[in-house]
């Protein structure tokens, strides 16, 4: 359902960037409680995106769609967190932060657009 598959590939290249990052996080700055939330809500993002392609129907889409969504904001929120308690320095939060931020607007946008075409 999702047209060529882009935001697939982008939330898997997502998710592969928030295993890196969680490594990071637990080797160099052995933090592991909030390395394991961003751990766990960014690789959901994919998750959820890559079951929403073999959705059973529309309205099962947009559901999927819409967790992943709920968790790009979530993950946002823990880039935030880790970024403002010097866990990440700004160029790597501002690198992750845009890549989630463009996640977070695909995903509204192809929201919507379901919604109109239900």
């Amino acid at each position: 359902m999702i047209n060529n598959n882009i935001l697939a590939e982008k939330s898997t290249n997502f998710g592969v960037r928030m295993v890196h990052c969680h490594q990071f996080l637990t080797r160099e700055k052995k933090e592991y409680v909030l390395s394991k939330q961003i751990y766990r809500s960014g690789t959901s993002i994919g998750a959820n995106i890559h079951e929403g392609v073999f959705a059973q129907s529309k309205a099962d889409f947009i559901s999927k769609l819409g967790i992943a969504l709920k968790e790009a904001g979530e993950t946002a929120y823990w880039l935030k967190l880790l970024f403002r308690s010097n866990y990440l320095d700004e160029h790597l939060y501002n690198s992750l932060h845009t890549d989630c931020e463009e996640l977070i607007k695909i995903l509204t946008a192809t929201i919507k657009s379901s919604k109109e075409n239900l």
